[in-house]
């Protein structure tokens, strides 16, 4: 045994050796042990199924049993309550070999086990930042007796929560938690692979001191291949008859796409179960405990099953269209490959041209090593009012002067410029009172927030700002705001290969009602959620412009991407091709990403040129010339563009009524834009190429 090893609390180490039967730890979790059992901050990174969740959890409970913490001494947060879920019997196991136990508090967790965990707290406690939000302001619960001795936090999937505003919601309440009780707390996230883990560590920690430790470059390995099917019907037939007599992990990403590749197995005798975030808790939990108790069967899935969930060891992974990301494509191919001798695998089923280039592009990133960077949204202000407000209840009023103590330096993503206009604006409109100097709730604030509303509070945005894209009670995706951000009447949307036209927009709902359209929508890499970035767009023209793929290609995608080359042959990897049809309809090749294109249309139409459409790949004008299109560029290179903001959009920013106007609109705009992007692309040396014939 290791050094390591030995570090470990005796009961512990017995209990590795002779229930587990593991001969030692992996290289992850050998790592982990001397600095966690030393009090330092950590960021923990491994693929998917890599031990970081026993990496973290041996050495935090061995530290908790070698100095003698009593009660509630550790929170472990998740982003999902069915991780969670998961999650507990593994940890309770753990945390019984040392005579610990684990508590499980999420919204699905009744009264009565709450009341037995607060009169008797465990060690360990899982939850999400829901949840502990909702503790802290709770009138119920005294908040320094059952959380006052926490010492260390666990944070899971980490990669999850930064890129999104559950990030820093959750970075707040660490910081009140450490002002509650007085004392640092230990962090310890745990990620998959990311693009910039020590930007995401200084996050986390606030720019303390702590360690990266685990892989921080993909593992460019496994057997992966890339099919052009041209249609979900065919993907249908792929999945029938490939690997029979195996466990099956199709990825789809809309609810739609999984139920039509769900009805379509069906119907073809395949054995088939369905996971997406419109069906029931219990519907979910069935359909998972089934299809990990049997050997032959296929189940489809939106990423709700892309995090760590245990659905048992999995043969295949299908992925019909292109995943929004090289890490989500990692930690869904990171599903497979768990058995000795076995490895990770993946099929790709491009149902259209520009899913092809995009599986591509994903699949050669990942072969050079690349991932994202997480980049949390920037100027959360809207958070900065929410914690207001729930400092408010928890301490029954709140000073002014009080606030920067309780939030810590998690503040200072708002400027203090910010902060200042958004307490004015909520004084001004009612949604606070100030009485000698303490803040409370005012009538407005009362009316949609206070004690009856408290559940609005607990919560910041889940997910990024999408809207989901309606025909009638059928769901059939979800798009981006840039997508709509002409007159509404105009707007024609694509998605599943179809047309649509927007009908009507309902921003505090976050969704788009549509009828069939027969125009041609153009929406393609916004239509399908979020934009394409510009990492994927700039590979995807290298494949244009004749690089090799880092992957196996079917005969059907070979053929394919020939196809497209020979159309594209003004795509070359260097120049911006800028291409005429000689009547005025001009195409800008761009490969500048989704919300970077977004711009760049909005800023030719500042100018008064007319754009039809854009999308991850190009802008397409109705008429202009290239002489209008170069000195276009040319102004956008030297002025950066703002993204085109509907008027109405507030209502999709939660409490944005306490927001000024001005802030705002610079907070929708920080997660609508692309301004790098936009200047790299702008900044391109450009060839104009006039079509004949």
């Amino acid at each position: 045994m290791t050094e390591a090893f030995d570090a470990l609390h005796p009961a512990l180490r017995y209990h590795i050796v002779s229930t587990l039967g593991w001969p030692d730890l992996r290289l992850t979790q050998r790592e982990a042990v001397g600095p966690i059992m030393a009090g330092e901050d950590v960021l923990l990174l491994a693929p998917t199924a890599g031990g970081k969740t026993e990496a973290a959890f041996f050495p935090l409970i061995s530290r908790i049993a070698n100095e003698g913490w009593r009660g509630l001494s550790a929170i472990y947060v998740c982003p999902l309550k069915a991780l969670l879920n998961n999650l507990a019997p593994r940890l309770e196991s753990y945390a019984g070999f040392l005579g610990m136990r684990v508590g499980l508090w999420h919204g699905d967790i009744g009264p009565s086990a709450r009341k037995r965990m607060l009169a008797d707290p465990p060690e360990i406690l899982l939850t999400t930042p829901e949840s502990l939000e909702a503790m802290l302001i709770s009138a119920r619960l005294d908040h320094v007796d059952f959380l006052g001795g926490v010492r260390a936090v666990v944070i899971d999937e980490l990669h999850a929560f930064a890129g999104d505003d559950r990030g820093w919601h959750l970075l707040f309440l660490l910081s009140r938690l450490e002002r509650l009780n007085g004392r640092r707390l230990q962090r310890i996230g745990l990620t998959a692979t990311v693009g910039n883990p020590a930007q995401l560590l200084s996050w986390l920690t606030l720019g303390r001191e702590g360690r990266v430790l685990g892989l921080t470059k993909p593992v460019a390995d496994g057997d992966v291949t890339v099919d052009y099917v041209g249609s979900v019907g065919n993907a249908v037939m792929v999945i029938s008859r490939l690997h029979r007599g195996e466990r099956r992990l199709v990825f789809a990403d809309s609810r739609n796409r999984v139920e039509e590749l769900a009805a379509g197995l069906r119907a073809a005798g395949v054995r088939t179960f369905v996971s997406h975030a419109s069906l029931s808790i219990d519907e979910r939990r069935q359909a998972e405990a089934a299809f990990a108790a049997e050997p032959d069967c296929v189940i489809v899935a939106t990423s709700t099953l892309e995090l760590g969930l245990d659905v048992g060891d999995l043969d295949r992974v299908f992925q019909v269209g292109a995943p929004p990301s090289v890490a989500s494509f990692l930690q869904r191919m990171g599903r497979t490959g768990r058995r000795a001798g076995a490895r990770r695998n993946c099929l790709f089923l491009a149902t259209d041209e520009e899913e092809l280039l995009a599986c591509l592009a994903l699949v050669t990133l990942w072969r050079e090593g690349h991932v994202e960077a997480v980049v949390p949204p920037p100027r959360p202000a809207h958070l900065f009012a929410q914690q207001v407000m729930a400092l408010i209840l928890q301490e029954k009023g709140i000073a002014r002067g009080d606030i920067a103590e309780w939030l810590g330096p998690s503040i200072d993503c708002v400027p203090a410029a910010d902060r200042q206009a958004v307490l004015d604006h909520m004084l001004a409109t009612g949604v606070l009172a100030e009485d000698k100097g303490v803040l409370g709730l005012g009538l407005a604030g009362e009316r949609e927030f206070g004690r009856r509303h408290f559940s609005d509070l607990v919560a910041a945005f889940s997910e990024p700002l999408l809207l989901a894209v309606r025909h009638g009670a059928h769901d059939l995706g979800s798009v981006h705001p840039t997508s709509i951000t002409r007159k509404r009447n105009d707007v024609i949307l694509s998605l599943g290969g179809r047309s649509w036209r927007v009908t009507d927009l309902d921003w505090r709902r976050r969704t788009v009602a549509v009828l069939p359209a027969p125009e041609g929508g153009r929406s393609r890499w916004l239509g399908s959620g979020r934009p394409m970035s510009s990492a994927v767009a700039r590979a995807a023209e290298r494949i244009v412009a004749g690089t090799v793929p880092g992957c196996e290609l079917s005969r059907r995608a070979s053929a394919r991407i020939e196809e497209i080359r020979e159309d594209l042959t003004f795509v070359d990897g260097e120049c911006m091709p800028v291409v005429t049809d000689g009547a005025g309809r001009i195409t800008i090749w761009a490969f500048a990403g989704g919300a970077a294109c977004a711009s760049i249309g909005a800023g030719l139409e500042e100018q008064r040129l007319s754009i039809s459409s854009s999308d991850g790949f190009s802008i397409t004008m109705k008429s202009g010339s290239g002489t209008q299109v170069a000195q276009a560029l040319d102004a956008m290179e030297q002025h950066s563009i703002r993204p085109r903001l509907p008027d109405d959009i507030a209502d999709a920013l939660k409490f944005s009524l306490c927001l000024p106007d001005g802030v705002l609109r610079a907070v929708l705009e920080g997660r609508m834009s692309d301004s790098e992007g936009v200047r790299l692309a702008c900044a391109r040396k450009r060839r104009l190429v006039i079509l004949t014939g």
